[in-house]
């Protein structure tokens, strides 16, 4: 009966460490998504700006090639 009882209190133990971390471990991940959330519009511009950019320069190879086309 004393080992039974020892080995239960051991095992509730340990499994109430892992359930702290587990409880740390979704806390911080939860935080990490909020911040990464507040940062979305920011990203996105950023993103947007780079394929603006893409597409511009895309835009004047191709006028730079046809007017060579043409010469």
């Amino acid at each position: 009966m004393i080992q039974t009882s020892i080995a239960l209190l051991a095992t509730l133990s340990l499994s109430a460490c892992g359930l702290a971390e587990t409880a740390v471990t979704g806390a911080s991940g939860a935080a990490a998504e909020v911040e990464a959330a507040k940062q979305a519009p920011a990203t996105e511009k950023k993103v947007q700006d780079k394929v603006e950019a893409a597409q511009q320069l895309d835009a004047d190879r191709r006028r730079a090639a046809e007017a060579n086309d043409g010469s």
